[in-house]
This record gives structure tokens, C-alpha cells and sequence, in this order.
């Protein structure tokens, strides 16, 4: 199978640098908490799964920094999008959750020092989790789930993704480092999953309107009050 053949160790861009680990998020968060420099990216290249966590340090606040969500995403996207076939539609949900062809495949998480929103981090860890294979070998038992190689992807090798992903990522930090946020904005909303319908989101129902300056989620409810949703409130615990 060309996914599987000879091993391959991953090369990342400069200010970027590879660990393998077992359990990727974790390595992140206790070599962040250790203060090992920004650009460390953790990574397990599974069989069926390729999972991964980039370690940033911020210097803006919580609720400015967790655009790092965000901005992974779509950098994953384009790396995906030179990699895999024209015909692979890649989408984004708001709270970090990937959509391939319209079926859910993965996702990102996010993790920081703190969970105040007005304070600087003293690190963030955002981590992707992208099934390679089907759960199982009935796809029907899972008909909104999918798998990278079930989309037609089989060329797509792992490092070759987690390779392109990281110079991805760090041209989008370079963007909003040097352009601000707005190109961002621009290419999420291009990639966003649902704008415009119902959705349930942390369980708050509403019409998905768009994000604000910091990517905070829009509802609108039944009564037509629109309601804030920060990207700070997508924090997973930190062991």
C-alpha cells in the first residue's frame, strides 16, 4: 500500500522542530510546562491514526492568542488541499472539528497555562487528531464519520501531511504576526462548516452568523438576540 510503505521521519520548517511521542498532547503540554522553545511539534504517525500538538508561546492575551485554533485548521486544510486530490472538500467547524466531503474526520483541541482569557499564556498547545483509516470495516455503522484514505486520499502519506500542515501553519502565523487577522478571517469563513444554519454549539442553539475579531462564535437565538460564544470557552483540561 503506498500510505504504508518505507518509514519516513517527518522534516518541519525552520523555528519549527519534531519529538516523536506515544501520546502527543500530553509530551506537548509537559515539554511547554519544561519550557522547551515554540515550534516543537509532537507527533505519532499510527497506522490508522495521525495525531500531533504544536507548541506556541504567546505574547498577546488567552482570548487573542486562541486564534491558534483557527489558524491551524485552515493551515491544515491547505496542506491538504496540495497534497490530496482536487475533488476532497475540506470544511471547518467553529469548535475545531474537520469535515472532509461533508462527513466529520477529526479534529483540533486546544490547550493552554491558563484558562483566564485576559491573561498572556505561558504556553498553548493545539493538538489534531485525523483518522487515516475507518473505524470499522462497515462504514454504514458510522455514516457521519469518515476517514482520511476513505476519501480517496490513499497518495496522501502521514509525514508528507504532518510536513506540509506545520509549513502551513507557520506561513498563517507569519500572516497574522506581520498582516494582522484579517486574511485569516477571510480564508476561515471561506472554509467554515454551517454559516447560516441552526447549529448547537456547547449547548447553545442558534443561527451560526459568523465569528467576531477574535474568532468568537455568533448565535442568534429564536428571539433574534445574538449571543457571544469566545474560543477560550473550547479550553480542554490540562493534566
Amino acid at each position: 500500500m503506498s500510505t504504508l510503505d518505507a518509514p519516513h521521519t517527518p522534516t518541519f520548517p525552520p523555528l519549527m522542530y519534531g519529538e516523536a511521542a506515544a501520546d502527543p498532547v500530553t509530551h506537548a503540554q509537559m515539554r511547554a510546562v519544561q519550557g522547551c522553545d515554540a515550534g516543537l511539534v509532537a507527533y505519532d504517525l499510527g497506522q490508522s491514526t495521525l495525531q500531533a500538538a504544536i507548541v506556541f508561546a504567546p505574547d498577546v492575551t488567552l482570548a487573542e492568542a486562541a486564534v491558534m485554533l483557527p489558524l491551524c485548521a485552515v493551515g491544515f486544510q491547505n496542506a491538504l488541499g496540495a497534497l490530496g486530490p482536487p475533488e476532497t472538500a475540506v470544511q471547518l467547524e467553529w469548535d475545531g472539528g474537520i469535515r472532509l466531503n461533508a462527513a466529520r474526520c477529526g479534529r483540533f483541541g486546544i490547550h493552554a497555562s491558563t484558562d483566564n482569557p485576559a491573561e498572556v499564556p505561558d504556553w498553548m498547545v493545539i493538538d489534531l487528531t485525523l483518522p487515516l483509516w475507518p473505524l470499522s470495516d462497515a462504514p454504514g455503522e458510522h455514516p457521519e464519520d469518515t476517514a482520511l484514505y476513505a476519501e480517496g486520499c490513499t497518495d496522501v502519506q502521514a509525514p508528507q501531511l504532518l510536513e506540509s500542515w506545520s509549513r502551513h501553519t507557520l506561513t498563517w502565523v507569519r500572516s497574522w504576526e506581520d498582516d494582522g487577522i484579517k486574511p485569516l478571517h477571510e480564508a476561515w469563513r471561506g472554509l467554515a462548516w454551517q454559516i447560516g444554519e441552526d447549529v448547537t454549539v456547547l449547548g447553545t442553539s442558534g443561527t451560526f452568523l459568523g465569528v467576531d475579531e477574535n474568532f468568537g462564535l455568533l448565535l442568534r437565538d429564536a428571539d433574534g438576540a445574538t449571543q457571544l460564544i469566545p474560543l477560550t470557552r473550547l479550553l480542554e483540561t490540562t493534566p
